[in-house]
Protein backbone atom coordinates (compact mmCIF):
# COMPACT_ATOMS: atom_id res chain seq x y z
CA UNK A 1 0.00 0.00 0.00
CA UNK A 2 2.77 2.35 1.10
CA UNK A 3 4.67 1.42 -2.35
CA UNK A 4 1.63 2.11 -4.32
CA UNK A 5 0.90 5.30 -3.00
CA UNK A 6 4.61 6.33 -3.57
CA UNK A 7 4.16 5.55 -7.20
CA UNK A 8 1.06 7.38 -7.16
CA UNK A 9 3.00 10.61 -5.25
CA UNK A 10 5.80 10.17 -8.37
CA UNK A 11 3.24 9.87 -11.17
CA UNK A 12 1.15 13.05 -10.02
CA UNK A 13 4.55 14.92 -9.66
CA UNK A 14 5.53 13.53 -13.25
CA UNK A 15 5.14 17.54 -14.85
CA UNK A 16 6.62 19.28 -11.82
CA UNK A 17 9.88 17.22 -12.41
CA UNK A 18 9.83 17.76 -16.03
CA UNK A 19 9.80 21.65 -15.17
CA UNK A 20 12.32 21.23 -12.57
CA UNK A 21 14.18 19.40 -15.51
CA UNK A 22 13.48 22.41 -17.84
CA UNK A 23 14.57 24.95 -15.60
CA UNK A 24 17.96 23.04 -14.36
CA UNK A 25 18.70 22.91 -18.56
CA UNK A 26 17.77 26.96 -18.82
CA UNK A 27 20.26 27.27 -15.60
CA UNK A 28 22.78 24.94 -17.13
CA UNK A 29 23.08 27.43 -20.53
CA UNK A 30 22.68 30.55 -18.72
CA UNK A 31 25.86 29.41 -16.10
CA UNK A 32 27.90 28.80 -19.45
CA UNK A 33 27.26 31.87 -20.87
CA UNK A 34 27.86 33.45 -17.54
CA UNK A 35 30.92 31.72 -17.30
CA UNK A 36 31.92 33.15 -20.64
CA UNK A 37 31.00 36.54 -20.21
CA UNK A 38 33.17 36.41 -16.74
CA UNK A 39 36.13 34.71 -18.41
CA UNK A 40 36.01 37.89 -21.02
CA UNK A 41 35.32 40.60 -18.39
CA UNK A 42 38.50 39.01 -16.42
CA UNK A 43 40.73 39.31 -20.05
CA UNK A 44 39.69 42.51 -21.05
CA UNK A 45 40.92 43.76 -17.60
CA UNK A 46 44.12 42.08 -18.01
CA UNK A 47 44.10 43.39 -21.54
CA UNK A 48 43.93 46.86 -20.12
CA UNK A 49 46.78 46.25 -18.16
CA UNK A 50 48.61 44.85 -20.88
CA UNK A 51 47.80 47.81 -22.76
CA UNK A 52 49.55 50.17 -20.17
CA UNK A 53 52.74 47.75 -19.54
CA UNK A 54 53.14 48.10 -23.28
CA UNK A 55 52.43 51.85 -23.36
CA UNK A 56 55.01 52.19 -20.40
CA UNK A 57 57.59 49.34 -21.74
CA UNK A 58 57.66 51.75 -25.63
CA UNK A 59 58.04 54.94 -23.48
CA UNK A 60 60.65 53.46 -21.74
CA UNK A 61 62.84 52.22 -24.49
CA UNK A 62 62.07 55.29 -26.74
CA UNK A 63 63.76 57.33 -24.25
CA UNK A 64 66.79 54.97 -23.59
CA UNK A 65 67.39 54.67 -27.43
CA UNK A 66 67.16 58.75 -27.42
CA UNK A 67 69.87 58.94 -24.76
CA UNK A 68 71.97 56.17 -26.63
CA UNK A 69 71.50 58.29 -29.95
CA UNK A 70 72.49 61.71 -28.08
CA UNK A 71 75.50 59.78 -26.23
CA UNK A 72 76.85 58.23 -29.19
CA UNK A 73 76.92 61.22 -31.24
CA UNK A 74 78.96 63.40 -28.54
CA UNK A 75 81.19 60.17 -28.30
CA UNK A 76 81.73 60.46 -32.25
CA UNK A 77 82.78 63.97 -31.95
CA UNK A 78 84.95 63.92 -29.62
CA UNK A 79 86.60 60.52 -31.68
CA UNK A 80 86.95 62.53 -33.94
CA UNK A 81 88.51 65.72 -32.73
CA UNK A 82 91.28 63.38 -31.37
CA UNK A 83 91.93 61.48 -34.25
CA UNK A 84 92.81 65.65 -36.11
CA UNK A 85 95.49 64.93 -33.16
CA UNK A 86 97.45 62.26 -35.13
CA UNK A 87 100.46 62.59 -37.30
CA UNK A 88 99.62 63.54 -41.02
CA UNK A 89 96.11 63.66 -39.81
CA UNK A 90 94.37 66.98 -39.22
CA UNK A 91 95.72 69.61 -37.15
CA UNK A 92 99.41 67.81 -37.22
CA UNK A 93 99.58 67.46 -40.91
CA UNK A 94 98.15 71.24 -41.19
CA UNK A 95 100.66 72.58 -38.88
CA UNK A 96 103.54 70.50 -41.06
CA UNK A 97 101.72 72.16 -43.98
CA UNK A 98 102.83 75.70 -42.50
CA UNK A 99 105.97 74.83 -42.18
CA UNK A 100 106.75 74.86 -45.09
CA UNK A 101 105.45 78.26 -45.80
CA UNK A 102 108.72 80.93 -47.09
CA UNK A 103 106.78 83.40 -46.96
CA UNK A 104 107.50 85.37 -43.17
CA UNK A 105 104.34 87.87 -43.18
CA UNK A 106 102.13 85.17 -44.30
CA UNK A 107 103.85 82.46 -41.96
CA UNK A 108 103.48 84.29 -38.73
CA UNK A 109 99.91 85.30 -39.66
CA UNK A 110 98.69 81.50 -39.46
CA UNK A 111 101.35 80.07 -37.20
CA UNK A 112 99.68 82.45 -34.75
CA UNK A 113 96.15 81.40 -35.02
CA UNK A 114 97.84 77.61 -35.88
CA UNK A 115 99.22 77.62 -32.10
CA UNK A 116 96.27 78.96 -30.72
CA UNK A 117 94.70 75.55 -31.90
CA UNK A 118 97.54 73.92 -30.75
CA UNK A 119 97.12 75.27 -27.09
CA UNK A 120 93.47 74.03 -26.97
CA UNK A 121 93.75 70.86 -28.27
CA UNK A 122 97.11 69.76 -25.73
CA UNK A 123 95.14 71.55 -22.87
CA UNK A 124 92.06 68.66 -23.49
CA UNK A 125 94.76 66.13 -23.33
CA UNK A 126 95.93 67.06 -19.68
CA UNK A 127 92.21 67.13 -18.48
CA UNK A 128 90.36 63.58 -20.31
CA UNK A 129 86.75 63.51 -20.20
CA UNK A 130 84.46 61.56 -21.76
CA UNK A 131 81.81 63.91 -23.58
CA UNK A 132 79.10 61.12 -22.08
CA UNK A 133 77.99 59.17 -19.52
CA UNK A 134 77.94 55.07 -20.50
CA UNK A 135 76.18 54.11 -17.93
CA UNK A 136 72.19 54.12 -17.87
CA UNK A 137 71.22 54.07 -14.09
CA UNK A 138 68.68 56.57 -14.77
CA UNK A 139 66.70 54.74 -17.00
CA UNK A 140 66.83 51.91 -13.96
CA UNK A 141 63.19 50.90 -14.20
CA UNK A 142 61.91 50.14 -10.46
CA UNK A 143 58.70 47.78 -10.25
CA UNK A 144 58.78 46.76 -6.92
CA UNK A 145 55.82 48.52 -5.33
CA UNK A 146 53.82 47.49 -8.73
CA UNK A 147 54.99 43.50 -8.20
CA UNK A 148 53.33 43.48 -4.64
CA UNK A 149 50.03 45.07 -5.88
CA UNK A 150 49.66 42.92 -9.06
CA UNK A 151 50.56 40.32 -6.23
CA UNK A 152 47.67 41.04 -4.15
CA UNK A 153 45.44 41.12 -7.22
CA UNK A 154 42.42 38.82 -6.56
CA UNK A 155 38.95 38.83 -7.85
CA UNK A 156 36.04 40.52 -5.81
CA UNK A 157 33.19 38.18 -4.52
CA UNK A 158 30.03 38.99 -4.03
CA UNK A 159 29.67 35.65 -2.08
CA UNK A 160 31.43 36.48 0.25
CA UNK A 161 30.59 38.70 3.14
CA UNK A 162 32.92 41.45 4.52
CA UNK A 163 33.98 41.09 7.27
CA UNK A 164 33.50 43.44 10.45
CA UNK A 165 35.98 44.40 12.88
CA UNK A 166 34.52 44.35 16.37
CA UNK A 167 35.27 47.26 18.69
CA UNK A 168 33.72 46.20 21.62
CA UNK A 169 35.49 42.86 21.72
CA UNK A 170 38.74 44.23 20.66
CA UNK A 171 41.68 45.67 22.96
CA UNK A 172 44.52 47.80 23.21
CA UNK A 173 47.19 47.93 25.42
CA UNK A 174 50.61 46.63 25.44
CA UNK A 175 49.59 43.97 22.61
CA UNK A 176 46.25 44.53 20.40
CA UNK A 177 43.81 42.23 20.42
CA UNK A 178 41.66 42.62 17.00
CA UNK A 179 38.29 40.75 16.65
CA UNK A 180 36.37 40.47 13.60
CA UNK A 181 33.33 39.31 12.60
CA UNK A 182 30.88 38.84 9.86
CA UNK A 183 27.20 39.16 9.65
CA UNK A 184 25.97 35.97 8.28
CA UNK A 185 27.15 32.18 8.47
CA UNK A 186 27.43 31.48 4.51
CA UNK A 187 30.25 31.07 2.18
CA UNK A 188 32.96 32.08 5.20
CA UNK A 189 36.32 32.96 4.62
CA UNK A 190 39.22 29.92 4.67
CA UNK A 191 41.91 32.48 5.91
CA UNK A 192 41.76 36.70 6.42
CA UNK A 193 44.33 39.07 6.20
CA UNK A 194 44.89 41.83 8.54
CA UNK A 195 46.44 45.27 7.75
CA UNK A 196 47.09 48.08 10.26
CA UNK A 197 49.29 50.77 10.21
CA UNK A 198 50.23 54.02 12.44
CA UNK A 199 48.44 57.38 12.00
CA UNK A 200 50.91 60.01 11.16
CA UNK A 201 50.15 63.48 9.62
CA UNK A 202 54.46 63.44 8.44
CA UNK A 203 53.54 60.46 6.04
CA UNK A 204 52.16 61.34 2.57
CA UNK A 205 52.36 57.80 1.62
CA UNK A 206 50.47 55.23 3.61
CA UNK A 207 52.33 51.64 4.61
CA UNK A 208 50.17 49.27 5.30
CA UNK A 209 51.59 45.98 7.41
CA UNK A 210 49.93 42.95 6.82
CA UNK A 211 49.54 39.59 8.43
CA UNK A 212 47.20 36.18 7.44
CA UNK A 213 45.30 34.74 10.47
CA UNK A 214 42.87 31.69 10.16
CA UNK A 215 40.54 32.52 13.34
CA UNK A 216 38.91 35.98 13.13
CA UNK A 217 40.84 37.62 16.43
CA UNK A 218 44.80 37.94 16.13
CA UNK A 219 47.32 39.43 18.74
CA UNK A 220 49.53 42.44 17.74
CA UNK A 221 52.26 43.39 19.37
CA UNK A 222 55.52 46.04 18.67
CA UNK A 223 52.87 48.64 18.84
CA UNK A 224 53.85 52.38 19.94
CA UNK A 225 52.20 53.97 22.91
CA UNK A 226 50.24 56.87 23.45
CA UNK A 227 49.43 56.11 19.21
CA UNK A 228 46.57 55.97 16.94
CA UNK A 229 46.26 52.89 14.87
CA UNK A 230 43.67 52.18 11.89
CA UNK A 231 42.88 48.22 11.31
CA UNK A 232 41.07 46.62 7.64
CA UNK A 233 39.71 43.01 7.43
CA UNK A 234 39.14 41.41 4.34
CA UNK A 235 38.68 37.66 3.49
CA UNK A 236 39.81 34.94 1.14
CA UNK A 237 38.09 31.44 -0.19
CA UNK A 238 40.85 30.21 -2.56
CA UNK A 239 42.52 32.89 -5.33
CA UNK A 240 38.92 34.86 -4.14
CA UNK A 241 38.24 37.16 -1.68
CA UNK A 242 35.64 39.99 -0.04
CA UNK A 243 36.22 44.10 -0.19
CA UNK A 244 38.23 45.13 2.56
CA UNK A 245 35.90 45.86 5.57
CA UNK A 246 35.49 49.48 7.52
CA UNK A 247 38.46 50.63 8.93
CA UNK A 248 38.18 51.11 13.01
CA UNK A 249 40.77 53.58 14.44
CA UNK A 250 41.92 52.85 17.93
CA UNK A 251 44.26 54.19 20.00
CA UNK A 252 46.67 53.07 22.51
CA UNK A 253 47.70 53.22 26.46
CA UNK A 254 49.25 56.42 27.02
CA UNK A 255 51.75 54.39 28.54
CA UNK A 256 52.39 50.83 29.50
CA UNK A 257 50.54 48.68 30.93
CA UNK A 258 51.17 48.20 34.95
CA UNK A 259 50.44 44.04 36.46
CA UNK A 260 49.19 43.86 39.55
CA UNK A 261 46.83 41.67 41.52
CA UNK A 262 44.01 42.59 44.60
CA UNK A 263 45.95 42.70 47.51
CA UNK A 264 44.05 39.88 50.11
CA UNK A 265 46.41 40.54 53.04
CA UNK A 266 47.04 44.62 53.42
CA UNK A 267 43.66 45.84 55.32
CA UNK A 268 41.42 43.30 53.15
CA UNK A 269 38.41 43.15 55.24
CA UNK A 270 36.34 39.58 53.98
CA UNK A 271 33.76 40.03 55.66
CA UNK A 272 32.84 43.33 53.64
CA UNK A 273 34.40 42.68 50.33
CA UNK A 274 34.44 39.40 48.34
CA UNK A 275 37.63 38.48 45.93
CA UNK A 276 37.08 35.92 43.51
CA UNK A 277 40.07 33.03 43.78
CA UNK A 278 42.48 35.12 40.84
CA UNK A 279 42.47 38.36 42.97
CA UNK A 280 41.16 39.62 39.68
CA UNK A 281 37.31 40.93 41.15
CA UNK A 282 36.50 42.39 44.31
CA UNK A 283 32.44 42.87 45.23
CA UNK A 284 30.93 44.97 47.88
CA UNK A 285 27.63 43.17 49.00
CA UNK A 286 25.12 45.81 51.00
CA UNK A 287 24.51 44.02 53.98
CA UNK A 288 24.59 43.79 58.03
CA UNK A 289 27.23 45.97 57.83
CA UNK A 290 25.05 48.63 56.38
CA UNK A 291 21.66 48.20 58.42
CA UNK A 292 24.12 47.47 61.72
CA UNK A 293 25.13 51.18 60.95
CA UNK A 294 22.03 52.78 60.56
CA UNK A 295 21.88 54.40 64.06
CA UNK A 296 24.94 56.55 63.05
CA UNK A 297 23.38 56.71 59.59
CA UNK A 298 20.38 58.74 61.19
CA UNK A 299 22.62 61.06 63.47
CA UNK A 300 25.91 61.85 61.06
CA UNK A 301 24.70 60.89 58.04
CA UNK A 302 27.84 58.13 57.47
CA UNK A 303 28.17 55.50 55.19
CA UNK A 304 31.09 53.42 55.94
CA UNK A 305 33.53 53.06 52.86
CA UNK A 306 35.65 49.47 52.47
CA UNK A 307 38.93 49.95 50.63
CA UNK A 308 41.28 47.59 48.75
CA UNK A 309 44.80 48.46 46.91
CA UNK A 310 46.56 46.60 44.51
CA UNK A 311 49.30 43.98 45.78
CA UNK A 312 52.47 45.64 43.88
CA UNK A 313 53.60 49.06 44.09
CA UNK A 314 55.05 52.05 41.65
CA UNK A 315 58.75 53.51 42.30
CA UNK A 316 59.10 55.65 39.25
CA UNK A 317 58.24 56.02 35.58
CA UNK A 318 54.96 56.23 33.44
CA UNK A 319 52.22 53.17 33.94
CA UNK A 320 48.91 52.46 32.97
CA UNK A 321 46.40 49.88 34.09
CA UNK A 322 42.22 50.04 33.31
CA UNK A 323 38.98 47.63 34.89
CA UNK A 324 35.59 47.83 34.67
CA UNK A 325 33.04 48.96 37.14
CA UNK A 326 29.68 47.08 36.90
CA UNK A 327 27.11 48.98 36.26
CA UNK A 328 24.41 48.68 39.20
CA UNK A 329 27.38 49.60 41.60
CA UNK A 330 26.23 52.77 44.00
CA UNK A 331 29.33 53.63 44.58
CA UNK A 332 32.98 53.14 43.67
CA UNK A 333 36.15 55.41 44.31
CA UNK A 334 38.89 54.59 42.28
CA UNK A 335 42.63 56.46 42.43
CA UNK A 336 46.39 55.90 43.87
CA UNK A 337 47.62 55.66 47.48
CA UNK A 338 51.07 56.45 48.56
CA UNK A 339 52.63 53.36 50.77
CA UNK A 340 53.21 55.75 53.81
CA UNK A 341 49.61 56.66 54.00
CA UNK A 342 48.16 53.46 53.77
CA UNK A 343 47.27 52.93 56.95
CA UNK A 344 45.54 55.34 57.22
CA UNK A 345 42.61 53.73 54.80
CA UNK A 346 42.21 50.93 57.20
CA UNK A 347 41.55 53.14 60.68
CA UNK A 348 39.25 51.86 63.43
CA UNK A 349 35.83 51.77 61.62
CA UNK A 350 34.29 52.99 64.78
CA UNK A 351 35.74 55.86 64.10
CA UNK A 352 33.52 58.54 62.29
CA UNK A 353 36.61 60.57 61.58
CA UNK A 354 38.18 57.44 59.76
CA UNK A 355 38.68 58.36 55.69
CA UNK A 356 36.67 54.77 55.94
CA UNK A 357 33.45 56.93 56.25
CA UNK A 358 32.17 58.69 53.52
CA UNK A 359 29.60 62.11 54.22
CA UNK A 360 26.89 60.96 51.98
CA UNK A 361 24.02 63.01 50.93
CA UNK A 362 23.78 63.07 47.62
CA UNK A 363 26.28 62.91 44.78
CA UNK A 364 25.07 66.29 44.05
CA UNK A 365 26.69 67.90 47.06
CA UNK A 366 30.08 69.44 45.36
CA UNK A 367 30.89 71.33 49.16
CA UNK A 368 31.04 67.97 50.70
CA UNK A 369 33.10 66.21 47.65
CA UNK A 370 35.71 69.22 47.82
CA UNK A 371 35.73 68.41 51.70
CA UNK A 372 35.96 64.73 51.30
CA UNK A 373 38.44 64.93 48.76
CA UNK A 374 40.57 67.69 50.44
CA UNK A 375 40.66 65.13 53.44
CA UNK A 376 41.99 61.89 51.98
CA UNK A 377 45.28 60.20 52.30
CA UNK A 378 44.52 59.24 48.71
CA UNK A 379 43.95 60.72 45.59
CA UNK A 380 40.07 59.76 44.28
CA UNK A 381 37.43 59.95 41.64
CA UNK A 382 34.08 58.92 42.99
CA UNK A 383 31.67 56.29 40.45
CA UNK A 384 28.33 55.00 40.82
CA UNK A 385 25.05 55.03 39.34
CA UNK A 386 26.26 54.89 36.01
CA UNK A 387 28.15 58.39 36.37
CA UNK A 388 31.53 59.57 36.47
CA UNK A 389 32.02 62.66 38.68
CA UNK A 390 34.97 64.94 38.17
CA UNK A 391 35.99 66.55 41.70
CA UNK A 392 35.13 69.89 42.72
CA UNK A 393 38.67 71.81 42.15
CA UNK A 394 39.42 75.35 41.44
CA UNK A 395 39.67 74.65 37.27
CA UNK A 396 36.39 72.47 37.69
CA UNK A 397 32.99 73.29 36.13
CA UNK A 398 30.99 75.18 39.10
CA UNK A 399 27.82 73.74 37.79
CA UNK A 400 27.40 70.48 39.46
CA UNK A 401 25.60 68.55 36.23
CA UNK A 402 28.64 69.47 34.25
CA UNK A 403 30.84 67.29 36.23
CA UNK A 404 28.92 64.93 35.85
CA UNK A 405 29.98 62.39 32.86
CA UNK A 406 28.41 58.58 31.92
CA UNK A 407 30.63 56.14 33.02
CA UNK A 408 32.38 54.16 30.38
CA UNK A 409 32.07 51.02 30.17
CA UNK A 410 36.19 50.32 31.00
CA UNK A 411 37.91 52.79 32.79
CA UNK A 412 41.59 53.52 33.03
CA UNK A 413 44.24 55.30 35.10
CA UNK A 414 47.47 56.35 34.08
CA UNK A 415 50.28 57.43 37.04
CA UNK A 416 53.38 59.43 35.60
CA UNK A 417 55.69 59.40 39.06
CA UNK A 418 58.11 61.65 37.14
CA UNK A 419 55.83 64.37 36.76
CA UNK A 420 53.70 63.58 40.00
CA UNK A 421 50.28 63.53 37.72
CA UNK A 422 47.58 61.10 37.36
CA UNK A 423 45.47 60.76 35.08
CA UNK A 424 41.82 59.28 34.74
CA UNK A 425 40.59 57.92 31.13
CA UNK A 426 38.04 56.69 29.17
CA UNK A 427 39.78 53.50 28.03
CA UNK A 428 37.55 52.15 25.27
CA UNK A 429 38.55 55.79 23.66
CA UNK A 430 41.94 56.15 25.65
CA UNK A 431 40.31 59.72 26.16
CA UNK A 432 41.89 61.73 29.37
CA UNK A 433 38.38 62.95 31.43
CA UNK A 434 40.06 64.27 34.83
CA UNK A 435 43.92 64.77 35.74
CA UNK A 436 45.28 66.26 38.56
CA UNK A 437 48.75 66.48 40.68
CA UNK A 438 49.78 63.62 43.09
CA UNK A 439 52.68 63.54 45.44
CA UNK A 440 54.74 60.14 44.49
CA UNK A 441 56.99 60.49 47.25
CA UNK A 442 56.40 56.48 48.01
CA UNK A 443 55.70 53.53 46.55
CA UNK A 444 52.49 54.21 44.91
CA UNK A 445 49.88 51.75 44.75
CA UNK A 446 46.51 51.43 42.94
CA UNK A 447 43.12 52.11 45.24
CA UNK A 448 39.51 50.99 45.02
CA UNK A 449 36.97 51.96 47.99
CA UNK A 450 33.60 50.65 47.63
CA UNK A 451 30.32 51.04 49.35
CA UNK A 452 26.66 49.58 48.95
CA UNK A 453 26.16 47.06 46.45
CA UNK A 454 29.24 47.96 43.71
CA UNK A 455 31.95 45.50 41.77
CA UNK A 456 35.29 45.80 40.37
CA UNK A 457 37.17 43.50 37.99
CA UNK A 458 40.40 44.24 36.45
CA UNK A 459 41.38 43.98 32.73
CA UNK A 460 42.94 40.88 31.44
CA UNK A 461 46.18 42.64 30.66
CA UNK A 462 46.27 44.21 34.09
CA UNK A 463 46.32 40.74 35.26
CA UNK A 464 48.96 39.08 33.31
CA UNK A 465 52.00 39.09 35.73
CA UNK A 466 54.35 38.92 32.71
CA UNK A 467 52.15 41.92 30.76
CA UNK A 468 51.34 39.86 27.57
CA UNK A 469 47.90 38.39 26.00
CA UNK A 470 48.72 34.50 25.27
CA UNK A 471 47.75 33.15 22.02
CA UNK A 472 44.38 31.57 23.06
CA UNK A 473 42.74 34.27 24.11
Amino acid sequence: EKLSKDIEYLISKESQVKAHITQLDLLLKETECNSERAKQEASQSFEKLYHVLEEKKSAALRAIETSKNIRLEKLQTQVEEYQGLLENNGLVGYAQEVLKETDPSCFVQTAKQLHVRIQKATESLRSFRPAAETTFEDFVVDTAKQEDILSDLSFHSNGLEIPEINEEQSRMYNKALISWECPGKTDSADVYVLEYHKLNKEEESVTWQKTEVCGKSKVLSDLDDDSSYAFRVRGYKGSICSPWSREVIMRTPPAPVFSFLFDDKCGYNNEHLQLNPGRTSVESRAGFPLLLGSERLQVGCYTTLDYIIGDTGIAKGKHFWAFNVEAYSYLVKVGVVPSNKIQKLFHNTHDVTSPRYEQDSGHDSGSEDAFFDSSQPCTLVTLGMKKFFIPATSAAPKDPASRILPLPSCLGICLDCDRGRVGFYDAGRMKCLYECEVDCSGLMYPAFALMGGAAVHLEEPVTAKYREYHDDI
